[in-house]
């Protein structure tokens, strides 16, 4: 068997796992904070947390590693010098889709936890705090998403 075709199929079902995941469970929180169902948005959050533990966080790491890993067994230098222009993109485009994803993973504890405890209490609506959590999750989730669609395209059209 080729380690290389293995190394790509994982690379690529784990950029369906980060995208997807993302993108799903992203989904259904913005649906689930636009209902005013406290206790829907009480389980949704609680469960993107762990969508994002489980599948999200596994797939940011190993992408990088298998993308690097892949250009490595291709012959491309790893000199920032020696990089093709696709790759710098990519690698540019990876750091703004973390630097977004890491305080929104913040935000969505944060969200969740006030969720929890409005769904406690019986309250029939989340406080103030919770309404500038969710824009702020929005707002940083926008560029993360695009910056992985335009991602998706670098990795398959490799353009040089």
């Amino acid at each position: 068997m080729n380690t290389y075709l293995v190394i790509k199929t994982l690379h690529i079902i784990s950029a369906t796992l980060m995208v997807g995941t993302g993108f799903g469970s992203a989904f259904y929180l913005f649906w689930a904070n636009r209902s005013g169902s406290v206790a829907a948005q009480f389980v949704v959050s609680k469960w993107v947390i762990k969508a994002d533990w489980w599948f999200t966080t596994p797939a940011v790491i190993f992408q990088p590693l298998s993308g690097l890993w892949m250009l490595h067994q291709l012959g491309m230098p790893f000199s920032w010098d020696g990089a093709w222009l696709w790759v710098k993109w990519t690698l540019a485009l990876y750091v703004l889709a973390g630097a977004c994803w890491l305080p929104v993973v913040l935000l969505q504890i944060k969200m969740a936890k006030t969720a929890m405890l409005a769904h406690q209490s019986c309250a029939d609506k989340l406080p103030e705090s919770y309404r500038k959590q969710q824009f702020w999750w929005e707002l940083l989730g926008y560029p993360a998403f695009c910056a992985t669609v335009v991602l998706y395209f670098l990795m398959v059209l490799k353009p040089m």
